[in-house]
């Protein structure tokens, strides 16, 4: 009775240590598969990545400023590139030298984005071509620029690609005009001191060079009466007007609507960029160009539309549906994070259910061999009576009932779920049958 009520104390309703050793392979596997799942299927972003930008003094200058501070609101630090332009832009990304870049519509060759692994978050503004000129320079249609000092830029702009095709709708060769490399801003006081006739910017009317140049005065601005054509003619391009008295209402600067051609600037990215910050940067986009401006109405921009460039999957879906939902209602960080364990939900659930199958029969099979290893002692017991003869039957007998009373004391100490206490009773019942045969002498084979 004194074991029998020790026994029932070390019971219990199920056994960690033979769970846990049942079940340590398949978390094993688990575990590998989760940390395979986080890191290789759905790896984090990035929080350092490369903007490249514009000229100094120029739109792209001042916005890039505008995205790194929005983007550091949710701690990724965009490291603003100085560049000449589109091309240089465009050449950077090809070379990994930068993860995203400002780029003028009208700058890739047909194919050359899908080549290199460029894709489009979209258009932002439109790039109004400015060719300013000195009132002296006496020039009312673009047939008359020949012979003219015109700067058009650094060759890594895109203004040069882009107004030689402007040129040559007219039929007009580069070789006519006497064209300057010289950046914007030296650019700029090459013009004011009267030591070229003019120079060609593509740029939103936000760029502080361009708001200067249109309140000095000997200082005017080419209209593009044709600029519908142009557009027909140069399907990148767009055609806008600067109506009169933006600049200066009070002081009717411009005098009079001017019509301009302009091409639009997109954000273009190389393909690997993670697919949260293209949905961050878009965002960005939203906040910085979705107001109405001078040339746009409220809303127009940022948008999918005006890039040769194949917009990016996620910023489709983005202009689409808007923002992701968990984005709506939390911080960046912490809803890529519960995007994440969506997909370790995935890999658990395609574990778990194989797996679940597996593991009750091994804890089964761990709990109940502690019982059945004991048969095998109770058949040597047995074995051992029937190979006894003659004389020595007697002493054979006492040692195995000995040894009898040995194995029962450790079945005894067994500790074994409720469960499986059946199995337990079992075998100490068989314990019993077994010292009543030998000391019965009928144990046969």
């Amino acid at each position: 009775m004194r074991r029998a009520v020790l026994k029932v104390r070390s019971f219990s309703i199920v056994s960690l240590r033979d769970l846990l050793v049942a079940s340590g392979p398949t978390i094993l596997i688990v575990i590998a598969a989760v940390a395979l799942a986080y890191w290789w299927v759905d790896p984090a972003p990035p929080r350092r990545l490369v903007l490249a930008t514009g000229q100094e003094n120029s739109a792209y200058e001042e916005f890039g400023k505008q995205y790194a501070r929005i983007l550091a609101r949710d701690e990724i630090t965009v490291e603003l590139q100085p560049s000449l332009g589109s091309q240089e832009n465009l050449e950077r990304l090809i070379a990994g030298k930068a993860d995203i870049a400002f780029v003028q519509s009208g700058s890739t060759d047909d194919g050359q984005a899908a080549r290199h692994g460029l894709v489009s978050l979209g258009s932002l503004f439109t790039e109004p071509v400015w060719l300013f000129l000195r009132a002296e320079a006496k020039v009312a249609k673009l047939t008359d620029l020949k012979g003219k000092r015109i700067n058009l830029g650094p060759a890594g702009t895109g203004v040069p690609r882009l107004f030689r095709q402007v040129l040559a709708a007219n039929g007009v060769e580069p070789a006519d005009l006497r064209i300057g490399t010289l950046a914007n801003t030296p650019a700029t006081v090459e013009l004011l001191e009267g030591r070229i006739d003019g120079l060609v910017f593509s740029s939103a009317p936000e760029a502080p060079l361009i708001q200067m140049l249109l309140q000095t005065p000997g200082i005017r601005l080419f209209d593009f009466s044709q600029a519908e054509a142009y557009t027909r003619r140069l399907p990148f391009l767009t055609h806008v007007v600067l109506p009169r008295g933006i600049v200066d209402l009070g002081r009717n600067i411009p005098a009079q609507d001017y019509h301009l051609i302009a091409p639009t600037a997109t954000l273009v990215a190389r393909e690997e960029l993670h697919p949260a910050l293209v949905g961050l940067f878009v965002k960005a986009a939203y906040a910085i160009h979705g107001g109405a401006g001078w040339f746009q109405q409220q809303g127009q921009f940022p948008s999918p539309k005006y890039t040769e460039i194949p917009v990016a999957g996620e910023a489709a879906r983005y202009y689409r549906d808007g923002p992701p939902f968990l984005q709506r209602y939390m911080s960046f960080w912490l809803a890529n994070l519960l995007d994440r364990l969506g997909v370790i939900a995935v890999a658990l659930a395609a574990l778990l259910i194989p797996l679940s199958k597996i593991v009750p029969p091994l804890y089964v099979w761990r709990v109940r061999s502690r019982v059945y290893r004991w048969y095998g002692e109770l058949r040597a017991v047995e074995q051992a009576m029937e190979r006894a003869q003659g004389e020595e039957r007697e002493v054979v007998r006492q040692d195995l009932l000995h040894r009898l009373d040995d194995i029962e004391e450790r079945v005894n100490h067994i500790s074994i779920p409720l469960a499986f206490a059946d199995a337990l009773y079992g075998l100490r019942s068989h314990i019993n049958i077994v010292r009543q045969r030998i000391m019965a002498g009928t144990v046969t084979e």
